[in-house]
Order: structure tokens, then sequence, then C-alpha cells
């Protein structure tokens, strides 16, 4: 790595705003010499929580840290407070709802699954948010998260539960649970759930990413929907990463339409420019098809190539949100954002205030992040059997765990099953917390 890259605790101090490390301490191994398939080939059609992967195939980060990059994209929370407008307000939500998975592409190192009680607090000024999330359940795994604007602007809370099948060439992750973002001065609540994920080429080939299903976001004041369809990649791969849709309000007229790539940006448009567009699009495409022979071969799970990389911009439009780039380590770094970069930085002042359950002081995590793979893989085993010899004892002395900062209940606007924030974390008193590590 060139000289003067801070990979440390990254706590120096710029115009004071706390300056953030920009590469991980060491890059990533190759995974060129391991199969997946000796492991994967007993679970086809099966429910993957309860294998043991080698960590060969982890990246350094807890799904607790992965559930934070939702907030990458805070400013359009922001951006959505400061308009008066119930539809552009939609129009940000449904970016920042997009952009929460934006993330995803090109990630394919597994997180590591966080243990029960594990905690990770994530407090950036800079981005105006405080995050606190919890592992409150291991079968099945549920990751609950609550986020709050520093100005009391927003809050933001869900409860994940990665539902994760084998499929032969290709491993679908179906991330159950709601999504709720709360824009506190318009009194407004928002509920969605986010789209199946998919990765390709599990076996051999260039492992890539896909999205696919529908994205309903509902405004429990007004009663305005945005449905997002996020379209599967299609045959020529024309529709590779692809969202599009439209708002309606609650007499399902619609609005104005959606449309980008969950990979790069979302634009809206007036509706009749959209339908004219998508009329002589469709119109093309048939053309295309008809002048083409069309070959029937098997179906192939090696990625398309779509016709052009990113989004034709009908005339008229206007952008919502555009993708920051990678760095230019990104590609030795699992394919790290820069958000993802800083979320396992540690350093003695904030080692000091955390609890002991924080996923920064887990030592698997941390021997990956520093190369050390085969003390990650012995720690990760360790911690594993540390985890089932608690349960048995639990099981034993017919004792249930307790969550520490969630408990269950219904979501409060639209009546789903969730876990919801029980307050008092920031307190900082942490007294009689497991000892999971």
């Amino acid at each position: 790595m060139s000289e003067g890259t801070d990979c440390g605790g990254g706590d120096a101090l710029s115009n004071g705003v706390k300056k953030h490390r920009t590469s991980l301490p060491s890059p990533m191994f190759s995974r060129n010499d391991f199969s997946i398939w000796s492991i994967l080939r007993k679970c086809i059609g099966m429910e993957l929580s309860k294998i043991t992967m080698p960590v060969i195939f982890n990246e350094p980060l807890s799904f607790l840290q992965r559930l934070a990059e939702y907030m990458e994209h805070t400013y359009l929370i922001h951006k959505a407070s400061s308009c008066s407008d119930p539809m552009e307000r939609m129009q940000s939500v449904a970016a920042f709802a997009v952009s929460a998975v934006a993330s995803q592409w090109d990630r394919t190192g597994k997180p590591f699954n966080p243990l029960l009680g594990e905690t990770y607090e994530l407090v950036r000024d800079d981005l105006g948010f405080r995050l606190i999330s919890e592992q409150v359940s291991h079968h099945p795994p549920i990751s609950a998260f609550h986020a709050e604007g520093l100005n009391n602007d927003f809050i933001f809370h869900g409860s994940i539960y990665p539902k994760l099948k084998f499929w032969g060439k290709s491993v679908e992750a179906e991330p159950k649970g709601t999504i709720t973002l709360e824009l506190l001065e318009h009194n407004e609540a928002y509920t969605w759930t986010n789209p199946t994920c998919c990765v390709h080429n599990i076996i051999v080939g260039k492992l890539w990413i896909e999205q696919y299903g529908t994205m309903e976001i509902t405004n429990h004041k007004t009663g305005d929907k945005c449905v997002l369809n996020f379209k599967p990649c299609g045959l020529f791969g024309k529709e590779l990463h692809k969202v599009e849709g439209y708002i309606q309000d609650k007499s399902k007229k619609k609005l104005c339409a959606l449309y980008g790539k969950w990979t790069e940006c979302l634009y809206s448009v007036d509706l009749t420019t959209f339908d004219a567009y998508k009329k002589n699009d469709k119109k093309n495409t048939e053309e295309k098809k008809n002048s083409k022979q069309m070959s029937s071969s098997e179906e192939s799970d090696e990625m398309p190539v779509p016709d052009s990389e990113s989004v034709f911009v009908i005339p008229g439009s206007v952008l919502q949100w555009r993708i920051a780039p990678r760095p230019p380590n990104s590609a030795q770094m699992y394919n790290f954002t820069n958000f993802a970069m800083v979320l396992n930085e540690v350093d003695k002042e904030m080692e000091s205030v955390i609890p002991k359950t924080d996923c920064r002081l887990r030592p698997d995590i941390r021997a990956m992040e520093n190369g050390e793979i085969d003390q990650a893989s012995e720690e990760k085993k360790r911690l594993e059997e540390k985890q089932r010899t608690a349960r048995k004892s639990r099981s034993k002395s017919e004792e249930d765990w307790k969550t520490r900062w969630f408990h269950q209940g219904p979501n409060p606007y639209n009546g789903a099953q969730d876990w919801l924030y029980s307050g008092s974390y920031w307190d900082r008193s942490y007294f009689n917390l497991p000892d999971i590590y």
C-alpha cells in the first residue's frame, strides 16, 4: 500500500471533523484455490443459516455492520425532510430505499453471522446520525437496528432475517422483515421491504449479483405508495440492475414515474414522457428481436453484458440519487465502498466507550481484517463453539435468552412482527453484558 495511507483508527482531526481511514490494514486473500462446491453440494434447496462456511468466503464485517451500510446516503433522508411537497418527499425516500441496497453491488464476500447478543454502534456526526443494532435471535437469525438523526429529524429502524437458499448455481437471500422511516417534522412514517438478492456462479466462473422483486413503499399518513420493480436481468441482460416504478396516491392514481439502476442512479420523470419512452423502447426491442435469429441455448448463469453500461436519461428527468464512486483500492479490499472501509475501525478512545459486545471487538473479524486468515478461522470456530456451549447450558437450566436493547412487538404502522428499540443504549451504562467473545 502507498505510504501515508491511513489504515489504523483514523482518529486525526481535519477541520474539527474526525478523519476516517481510507483502507483496510491488509488486502484480501485470493479465493481461487478454494472450492465452495465441496461444501455446498450437500445443501441444494436447503436453508444456509445452519451451514458453517470456511472463513475465506467471508468479508471482514459482521452482518450487523453490513446493515449499517443502509445509512451511507443519509443525506437523502435530510433532503426528504426539507421538502414541503409529499410527492417530492416520497421521491427522496424512494431514492434512499434504492441507495440502501447499492453497496451490495460486487460484494460477493459473505458477512460474518452475528453471535447472539452481539451489538454494533455507529455515530457519524458528519452525516448527522447514530445507529445501534443487536443480534436478537440466533435460530432464525434476526438482526434489529435503530438509527436516529442527531437533530431529532428522523428515526430509521427495522429487523432483518436474511433467509438464504442455495439453488445449485446460485445463492438467493430474501431479506424478510419490515423497514421503517419516520420523518418527525412531517409526522410521517414510511415502511417497505427490500428486494431479493441473488449471487450467481457460486461453483465456477465470475461471481455476480442481481436484485429482483417488488419494493412497495407506503406513506402511512397520506396513503401514497411508491411501487418499484427491481428487474431480473432477463435474456441478453437488457434489464440487468434496472429499477422502475411509479408513485401513486391513495386512490391508485399514478403521479410520476421513477427509473434507473440500483447500482448507479435513480431519476424521476412525468408520466406522459415516461410512458411514451417505454412504448418506443418496446417497439425498438421487438424490431431487434425479429432481426436477430434467436438461438435457443441453455439458460446460462454467466453475467450478461448489457447493451450500454449506464442509464438512458429521458429528457425532462430529475436526478434523485447517484452512487458515489468506489475508492481506487476497492477491488483489493473486498469491493468495499469508502463508507464500508470505516465500519470496523476502532481507536483507544472508542474502545473505552463501546460495550464489550460490539463487533469491532470480535477477534475473528479483526484477525481477518489484519490478513491473519488462519487465526480468523480458529477464532471463528472457537466463538461458534462457545455460543453452542452457552445455548446448551441455558436449555439445561431452562433459562431464556434476554435481549438487551430491543423487544419484540408489532410494527406501529403496518402491524407486522418486528423488533423495537427499548431505549437507554446511549446512556453508556453497560452492566451484566453477556461474555460472547
